[in-house]
């Protein structure tokens, strides 16, 4: 139909032509603008009262006065006609003097020495699904696929003891600071409380109606929250195994769950793409984030700075407590991201469905290491897949949990310097993107 007339370009709309100036001129020159205009009724409002256009002339009118102190300031010093050509109004005291609007630069990013393998633990005979390090930084408790819990010795790699009792893949272990206890769930809708004095399970928390997939411990109360397959985030008292709270909302599994002390005291990722900040005593929602497009299935908390980072396959957004204000994009890492880990010295790591690993600076979001974990000899190439990362207390160590079966632990390079592994760093213009 209009093969005729493709080469001619539209009419332009002088209406629109319009609007988008004054829209342009308002948003740029705005406060210049109304300056001026005070500017101009200063001077006639002095003018109709018989006054001086001058320095420190005022009239008897306190709204005068008030308009005059809003005259912008001259190169000179003298309020006047100010030949200034910046773009932002700052006012400062009773004078408002006006200062040129930069464009924000992204701040450099610091250096972090790269991390390299040193450790590959075999023992487990099926995924590695879950990672806990203990209070005392000696040993640390796997989960897998193969239904049992292994605990490690961290210094040497070496395994201390298996604890059987589940019926299905482990999803979640937790180690509490302040009890000899272990916590651990499961695809078999089992929540377990060990006893590691007697290497035992001395308690259950039923409840869950599908798979439980992550577990995470209240630092300063005792109680345990879990969510699974039933949409549900479950607080339960450790000692008197009740659900505190049913915690609904999510209209999807519940990946990942984790706890802090301040408020919001228990952050939820799910896989119907948004993130859940809960109000524990209430036992409700506090904020829902719904800027992910694709399902949440990490979570991690810094353990120094009061904030958060969410991962999912399209994004890793970092965001602000209390109420989730969003702070930028980690953009890169295009894959299923099922695990996040962050230490106190700012490095972020994030671990994929197909092996990779990308280490990023916490403060400006700069990607400076990217790994692909080798399988293991004999595996399949496709069985590369990274199912949980965890850092010791220290953040020196990183261990992480593998579909070859592997435990692979990962510590910085202490032969690496500024200038052996310079930052590959290019001043852009910050965009932070929402979405």
């Amino acid at each position: 139909m209009f093969l005729s007339d493709q080469g001619n370009a539209p009419d332009h709309d002088k209406t629109s032509d319009k609007v988008r100036a004054a829209v342009k001129v308002h948003d740029e020159y705005g406060p210049v603008k109304e300056a001026a205009v005070r500017e101009s009724q200063a001077k006639q409002r002095l003018i109709a009262g018989g006054g001086d256009v001058g320095v420190g002339s005022h009239t008897g009118d306190a709204d005068s006065s008030r308009s005059d102190a809003l005259v912008p300031l001259s190169n000179d010093g003298v309020r006047g006609e100010g030949n200034s050509r910046a773009l932002v109004a700052v006012n400062i005291g009773q004078q408002q003097m006006l200062v040129p609007k930069k464009a924000q630069t992204m701040p450099k990013p610091n250096w972090h020495p790269p991390w390299k393998l040193y450790r590959v633990i075999s023992g487990h005979i099926g995924w590695v699904r879950c990672l806990a390090v203990e209070p005392g930084n000696e040993w640390f408790c796997s989960g897998a696929a193969d239904r049992v819990i292994k605990i490690w010795d961290l210094a040497s790699g070496t395994l201390k003891l298996t604890l059987t009792g589940h019926v299905s893949t482990v999803r979640g272990v937790a180690v509490s600071a302040r009890q000899p206890y272990l916590f651990s769930c499961g695809e078999d809708k089992m929540v377990k409380c060990w006893d590691l004095e007697q290497n035992k399970t001395i308690r259950h928390y039923h409840g869950h109606l599908s798979a439980c997939y992550a577990l995470a411990l209240h630092p300063t109360i005792d109680i345990l929250t879990t969510c699974g397959r039933d949409g549900t985030v479950r607080v339960w008292d450790i000692r008197t195994k009740a659900c505190v709270h049913t915690m609904t909302g999510h209209t999807n599994t519940v990946a990942d769950v984790k706890c802090q002390a301040p408020e919001p005291q228990v952050i939820s990722g799910s896989h119907d793409c948004t993130v859940r900040l809960w109000d524990l005593a209430m036992g409700r929602t506090r904020v829902t984030l719904t800027n992910h497009k694709k399902s949440v299935r990490a979570v991690a908390i810094h353990p120094v700075q009061y904030s958060f980072a969410s991962g999912s396959p399209d994004n890793i957004k970092q965001w602000k407590f209390p109420d989730g204000n969003f702070m930028q994009n980690l953009s890169g890492h295009n894959s299923i991201i099922n695990s996040l880990a962050c230490n106190s010295d700012g490095v972020l790591v994030s671990a994929a469905d197909n092996g990779s690993m990308y280490f990023w600076d916490w403060r400006t979001g700069y990607n400076f290491q990217r790994i692909q974990a080798a399988v293991q000899p004999g595996s399949i190439h496709s069985e590369a897949g990274i199912f949980t990362l965890q850092f010791d207390h220290s953040g020196s160590r990183l261990i992480t949990g593998e579909t070859d079966k592997t435990i692979k632990i990962y510590k910085e390079d202490e032969t690496a310097t500024e200038e052996t592994h310079p930052i590959n760093w290019r001043p852009d213009i910050y965009r932070k993107k929402k979405y």
